[in-house]
């Protein structure tokens, strides 16, 4: 109960004001590695992602399609961890790095339009469902989306009943996805806080101490949100799914 009270106190803390220099910056580092680490602490394994730098990419990429949102290595799957010491030492390490949770592990995310997601969240809401942690990414319009984090399908006895996240799009093709993508095993999703190019930013709307809903009990309004939002966007959406591989 002591962590879940901390995050609660994290959570609704005002932005600092930005004039006080390196007062701030540092204030600001310590309340991200908290989050940071209250998110490993709740069960989420993390590893290093890489961060914007302007509008680029902190990677060695070329033209990198997804800048700041992907991991590091190829070995993220294995590298994930909830150990808070290893993640406070990569943060410490590496002070600019977002970082990705592994989805399929200990739970899964199921990620919407932002749209869709916050007329979802308030119907859930109002109707007394309770929906876990909540992220949100990036700005408003077709490029935000949704993070509901719900317990895992892991493993089923029979694999016909499994599918890879790999079959809800296409990474590296940039395809259109303005529904919902699931993601399990063998994907992930960055975990707030994380920074985003442009001043765009991964933040938590429900934080990480909350219990992680079964995703039957969301599905049913995520995809009606989901269906009248594409409906409404029509033939002008444009909507990448991320993250995309890598």
């Amino acid at each position: 109960m002591e962590r879940e009270s901390r995050f609660s106190q994290w959570m609704r803390r005002r932005p600092r004001s930005p004039g006080r220099g390196g007062i701030d910056a540092a204030a600001a580092a310590a309340d991200r590695e908290d989050l940071l680490l209250a998110a490993a602490a709740a069960g989420f394994p993390l590893a290093e992602a890489a961060h914007p730098e302007g509008y680029g990419c902190s990677c060695d990429r070329i033209g990198c399609p997804t800048p700041g949102r992907h991991p590091v290595s190829f070995a993220w799957q294995t590298q994930a961890s909830t150990d808070t010491e290893k993640v406070g030492r990569l943060l410490r390490t590496h002070p600019l790095a977002n970082f990705i949770t592994a989805t399929g592990i200990d739970h899964d995310v199921l990620d919407v339009p932002l749209d869709a997601g916050r007329s979802a969240l308030d119907r859930l809401t109002a109707a007394g469902v309770e929906t876990g942690p909540v992220a949100e990414s990036g700005g408003g319009g077709s490029l935000g989306r949704m993070l509901f984090f719900v317990t895992t399908r892991g493993t089923p006895e029979d694999e016909d009943e499994w599918w890879p996240c790999e079959l809800d799009c296409h990474p590296e093709t940039m395809d259109e996805h303005p529904g919902l993508r699931w993601h399990c095993r063998g994907s992930y999703v960055l975990v707030p806080p994380a920074a985003l190019p442009a001043e765009g930013e991964v933040r938590w709307v429900q934080g990480p101490e909350l219990p992680l809903p079964d995703p039957l009990t969301l599905l049913e309004t995520l995809t009606d949100a989901c269906a009248r939002y594409a409906g409404e966007e029509g033939a002008d959406q444009e909507i990448a799914a991320w993250p995309l591989g890598r």
